[in-house]
């Protein structure tokens, strides 16, 4: 069910100001990465969060220090099964029992554990039986908790990435990709039976590095703009993150599942970035967040979801020191590893009204009209093999091939981005097209050589 701020009078709220009666908010969460080597203790960390609002906590995995450190503090805890862990859970019952029985029950009911996911945007990889052993996995889970009384309390679903979408904008032409569409079904199947979420990934930060339209910036960061009519409905979207969250919302609708809640599982804006990227920044990083949480505790919701603030989980708690990638991978962190504010977007239960910017900041360099998807530096050969077979299972790779205009030279680094680059051309340009597992990203140098010739499009 969606979360409302508090069941008390609106002529209260508005008297005695809503820091003074609702000290905290179950519809804000925060992911706590672990990929760093510089993390506060648990203790530590769970003291910070009862001095926020922060009513829950998204982990990656099912740390035991820090499911027991929040222990009797009230903070939701949604922890995740590993995807490499989906293959024996899916076929083996006593696996699921026995993971229930080493990440649950030593520590429920004093630690709030209220999710637990399977698996981390499996749907996107390009794994086909990773993603039809997916839902088995899910059943196999909610069977054991069923066994030990807790399938009524504890939910079981997994997280998306927006690549799930076959379209996005306007939110009306809301879909998911045919390609996964019939996986889908079976696993909303399975969160309408159990009342259990539908979580998505939306990033405005990626959408505005792509769009090249004026106020785009003003419309990620919830600042002042002229806004974007929908043509399919007449509704006029005043901010990005409105906009992609009823995407999905349409595409669930759209399928019969009106009744599967949506939860945030990530969102956010890097503070810090390299030269080359588009968008991080301080100012950028501080009225996304800042205005977001305004946005869900103002409970106006969404133009389809009004009246009601969709669970959020910021991202992140900390950086994550040790993230390869650009800088910006490393800079989404509210919190220091000393425990002070990043900045501040009013999180604070002292203080939870920033001054957080409503007017454009000065727009971060926009890229080149053309924009090419490359693999990014230092990945792994494993992952330029699963990104090229990926990319050949949708597009024709014949260039590649012996023959072909860019087969020589004959590398997998060369095969893996004009494939990657050619699917990302022609399956809609959007961001999350570039992503392939956070292993790619556009540059708006052109990698074409001699006779063979990289698609570019506008970004």
């Amino acid at each position: 069910m969606p979360t409302f701020l508090c069941l008390l009078p609106l002529f209260f709220l508005s008297f005695f100001g809503f820091t003074q009666l609702c000290k905290s908010q179950s519809f804000i969460g925060v992911n706590y990465g672990q990929v760093a080597d510089n993390l506060p203790p648990p203790e530590a960390t769970a003291k910070l969060l009862l001095s926020t609002s922060i009513g829950k906590v998204r982990l990656y995995g099912s740390d035991p220090g820090i499911i027991k450190a929040l222990a009797n503090t009230g903070i939701g805890i949604m922890v995740g099964v590993s995807n490499s862990d989906i293959p024996a859970m899916s076929s083996d019952p006593n696996f699921a029992k026995n993971w229930i029985n080493v990440n649950v029950l030593p520590f429920h009911p004093a630690s709030k554990i209220i999710l637990i996911n399977v698996g981390n945007e499996v749907m996107s990889y390009n794994d086909r039986n990773l993603m039809q052993q997916l839902l088995p996995a899910m059943q196999n889970l909610q069977n054991a908790l069923n066994s030990v009384n807790l399938g009524g309390k504890i939910k079981v679903s997994t997280v998306h990435s927006m690549a799930v979408l076959r379209q996005s904008d306007p939110p009306s032409s809301g879909s998911f990709d045919p390609s996964v569409q019939g996986l889908l079904k079976g696993l909303l199947e399975f969160n309408a039976a159990t009342g259990s979420p539908f979580a998505i990934n939306p990033y405005p930060y990626f959408a505005y590095r792509s769009d090249p339209r004026p106020e785009t910036l003003a419309f990620c960061l919830f600042q002042q703009n002229s806004g974007r009519v929908d043509g399919g409905t007449n509704i006029k979207y005043t901010n990005m993150f409105d906009a992609q969250v009823d995407a999905i919302r349409h595409a669930l609708n759209s399928m019969g599942f009106k009744s599967v809640e949506i939860v945030v599982a990530e969102t956010g804006w890097p503070y810090h970035g390299d030269s080359n990227e588009v968008g991080p920044g301080l100012g950028n990083a501080k009225a996304y967040n800042g205005n977001l949480i305004q946005h869900l505790r103002s409970m106006v919701g969404t133009p389809l979801m009004p009246g009601v603030s969709v669970d959020t989980y910021l991202f992140a708690l900390y950086d994550e020191n040790q993230k390869p990638g650009p800088s910006s991978e490393r800079s989404f962190g509210l919190f220091k590893p000393d425990l002070s504010m990043t900045y501040d977007v009013g999180l604070s239960k002292t203080s939870q009204t920033p001054s957080t910017p409503k007017t454009p900041v000065t727009p971060s360099p926009k890229p080149k009209a053309d924009a090419w998807c490359v693999p990014k530096a230092g990945i792994s050969n494993a992952q330029l093999q699963s990104n090229l077979d990926y990319a050949c299972g949708l597009i024709d790779c014949s260039p590649i091939q012996p023959g072909g205009a860019c087969f020589e030279p004959i590398t997998l680094i060369s095969h893996a981005t004009y494939a990657m680059n050619l699917l990302y051309q022609t399956a809609g340009r959007n961001p999350w097209n570039c992503d392939f597992k956070q292993s790619a990203i556009l540059t708006s140098t052109n990698p074409s050589y001699n006779k063979c010739t990289y698609p570019g499009g506008s970004t």
